[in-house]
């Protein structure tokens, strides 16, 4: 199997209407959808329609390959579903509940406005595996899509979900323990003018929470000007308003940053910390295990040995995350950037959902989230740095950059962790250090972003 060339970590991205964000590319990407989609079908004695739900974030670019891949679909014989905007986990959710066959998101996430993506998701709402966005890039390099024509009666539909929102707001709630209720508390909710701009406040008010909300009103083109990337933002609002919380959100509502009530920034390694500890004292957590990736803290990982549990890694990315949890038996993991995966509600990383299991922490402790935090774990000194270059060569290929990497995990021995890994959506070198003393630390990864650059020069 070669290398996948168009799909990354997440999904297919890039900059809206340059290849590969066409609608030429989209309307094939949703041929290729169908196709694979057929096999599911035919194996399950029929020869219905094959159903896919497609949902999407508010960038102005999501109306064109929104409909481009609707309309591939319709040309294969596929029957769409149009939910309109909705978070990248409520597609998932939708694609499930209602029997679909496969779920589309079109999101960058993150993301500036001009940028778009495309995450494809499976009849049983995870994502697709490597294996599976390998074929469809051959079939959308290859002829084999262009043998199947379909005619008349044949040709499929499309038609809109009118509830999908609704529908997500229910299986939110739901979420949250039945004997619990946010009387009485006051969150701060930005949902970075992105997909989750008319279901978050709606949850959380439900639940009896006074929202004040910020990030709700999207233009098409200031998607992440709040939200997640902005935490600030939400910090002053909390402090303005003496909330309890505060809840951002990114453009898909897939991860989530929270301000405790004096504006800290509490970061996905200590909600991961938090909720896992809570689900150790009840038992819940599964063979006592939490997965993260190899960006998660020290910290967190010395959090867990002491309350009895344990932490495995995985390589970054919250896909490769649920791999590991469906392969072990696991039920809860993360990412340090704010995607929680609670297995036993959702089947990818839920902002909302995430938020309510810290909420419900708060309620049933009676503590301020400050206090919380501060008790979760007690971090290591980390330091990031990164940089863009024009090309990407494989790491085990820098041979300069490798000496000098093994000579700093040689200094640091078993006090400190060293990653270095090219970013899976860009040329981008991200190297991570963790050590006691973060002066040092900071020098030493500079000196292997110094090498690495070096060495691509030459």
């Amino acid at each position: 199997m070669t290398d996948r060339q168009l799909f990354g970590t997440d999904g297919i991205r890039g900059v809206a209407n340059v290849y590969p964000m066409t609608p030429e590319v989209a309307l094939r990407l949703g041929r290729a959808i169908t196709h694979v989609a057929m096999r599911r079908t035919k194996k399950h004695g029929g020869h219905r329609q094959p159903r896919i739900v497609i949902g999407k974030d508010t960038r102005l670019s999501g109306y064109m390959l929104e409909t481009a891949i609707a309309a591939g679909i319709c040309a294969m014989g596929g029957r769409v579903m149009l939910c309109g905007p909705l978070p990248t986990p409520g597609v998932a959710n939708i694609a499930v509940s209602m029997r679909a066959d496969a779920g589309v998101v079109i999101s960058a996430s993150h993301n500036p406005y001009d940028d778009n993506g495309i995450k494809l998701f499976g009849h049983d709402g995870f994502k697709l595996d490597d294996a599976l966005e390998h074929e469809i890039e051959g079939l959308l390099e290859g002829d084999e899509l262009d043998k199947v024509k379909v005619t008349g009666s044949h040709i499929g539909s499309a038609y809109r979900v009118d509830d999908a929102q609704g529908r997500y707001v229910v299986y939110c709630k739901a979420t949250f323990p039945n004997h619990l209720s946010l009387d009485g508390i006051r969150v701060v909710v930005d949902a970075a003018h992105g997909a989750a701009y008319k279901v978050a406040p709606l949850v959380f008010e439900e639940l009896g929470a006074r929202v004040d909300r910020i990030g709700v009103k999207p233009n098409g083109t200031n998607i992440n000007k709040s939200g997640a990337l902005h935490p600030s933002l939400v910090a002053r609002e909390v402090l303005k308003r003496g909330a309890q919380l505060g809840i951002a959100l990114d453009g898909d509502a897939d991860r989530v940053i929270v301000l405790d009530e004096r504006g800290q920034e509490i970061d996905g390694d200590v909600i991961m910390a938090l909720c896992a500890t809570r689900m150790l004292e009840q038992r819940t957590l599964a063979k006592k295990t939490l997965v993260a990736t190899v960006m998660s803290n020290l910290g967190l990982e010395r959090a867990m040995a002491k309350h009895g549990g344990k932490l495995i890694r995985t390589p970054v990315g919250d896909r490769y995350v649920v791999e590991r949890m469906r392969k072990g038996g696991y039920t809860f993991g993360g990412e340090q950037s704010g995607h929680l995966i609670f297995l036993d509600h959702a089947t990818t990383g839920d902002g909302i959902v995430a938020a309510l299991q810290l909420l419900a922490l708060l309620v049933e402790s009676q503590r301020p989230m400050s206090e919380l935090a501060a008790a979760a774990m007690e971090r290591v000194p980390q330091v990031l740095v990164s940089e863009k270059f024009a090309q990407r060569r494989p790491l085990d290929a820098m041979t300069q950059t490798s000496r000098v990497i093994a000579d700093v995990e040689r200094s640091l021995g078993k006090r400190g962790r060293v990653v270095v890994r090219w970013s899976g959506t860009e040329p981008k070198l991200r190297v991570m250090l963790e050590g006691e003393d973060e002066k040092r630390i900071g020098r030493d990864a500079r000196a292997i972003l110094d090498a690495a650059r070096a060495e691509l020069a030459s």
